[in-house]
């Protein structure tokens, strides 16, 4: 097959601008980091509502204000976890929460009287699962940056930062391995992936992360080791779940606000599983 040279060029430019501003929300201060995830949170909710309507034909006909109750609740929700950090207090982020309240609460009013009846319970079940696998994760990273100096003596992007250096070195050296010595497929869901890819990727994510935390950084080499592999193997999990989803919906991406690369949940959908993984895994053993 020929190399497209105008579609290698658009990939590599939106892939700039992608780690640029990923790197600039992550870095720069606590504000620019939570308006970085809301922002993720809104872009993966909406994709998912579309993903949904493809999916399910009554869900498809749902009003937008049924809709962007998800969007509303994600965000106060986001606000809350944010109020209650000690990062975020320089802002009275409650009053805030409290104005969304309101705003929820007469679009709740509104589509419980008129819309919730009438569309079932599949629908609301899918509205449902949209809180769980996009909004909590992203409100649980807000919350492992403001207790990252907990886990590591650093910077507050220090945990979320092990978390996606972990998925994207993974992902990266499972394409690598695969593509040299990968022969014997992972799943259907997703047949390119390959098990020895995905092995060395997750053996190689562990070891880069591990040893550039330790050795370089000095960052303890307990929860870098449980960060790196769990985030590694609930990233891997996130793809195939994301690829299952699109595969039910008919679609090869889950969006376009990326030229080349796909939608929000394309290249998020690792993170928002890794995300309760790591949260999980450090609150109950560190």
């Amino acid at each position: 097959m020929a190399l497209n040279l105008e579609t290698l060029r658009t990939r590599a430019i939106t892939a700039v601008v992608f780690v640029m501003v990923m790197l600039f929300g992550l870095f720069y201060n606590q504000w620019s980091f939570l308006i970085l995830f809301t922002i993720i949170m809104v872009g993966c909710l909406v994709e998912f509502h579309l993903l949904m309507g493809k999916i399910n034909a009554t869900y498809a006909q749902a009003p937008i204000i049924y809709k962007s109750q998800n969007i509303l609740g994600s965000f106060w929700v986001m606000l809350i976890i944010a109020g209650k950090g000690t990062l975020y207090q320089s802002l009275p982020l409650w009053t805030w929460a409290s104005f969304i309240v309101y705003l929820l609460i007469i679009v709740l009013l509104i589509t419980i009287f008129f819309f919730r009846p009438k569309l079932g319970y599949p629908v609301n079940l899918y509205a449902a699962l949209g809180v769980l696998y996009i909004t909590i994760p992203s409100a649980m990273m807000i919350d492992l940056y403001d207790h990252s100096i907990q886990f590591f003596k650093g910077p507050d992007w220090v945990l979320p930062m092990v978390i996606i250096s972990s998925i994207w070195i993974n992902d990266t050296m499972a394409y690598l391995v695969g593509s040299v010595i990968g022969k014997t497929p992972l799943s259907p869901i997703s047949p390119k992936k390959t098990k020895e890819g995905t092995y060395g990727g997750i053996v190689l994510a562990v070891i880069v992360v591990t040893v550039g935390g330790h050795f370089i950084w000095q960052l303890a080499l307990l929860p870098l080791l449980a960060i790196s592999f769990t985030a590694a193997i609930a990233g891997t999990l996130g793809d195939l779940l994301e690829s299952k989803i699109k595969r039910t919906a008919g679609v090869k991406d889950s969006g376009h606000f990326m030229p080349g690369h796909g939608g929000f949940l394309d290249r998020f959908d690792s993170l928002l599983i890794a995300i309760p993984a790591v949260w999980l895994v450090l609150f109950l053993f560190f």
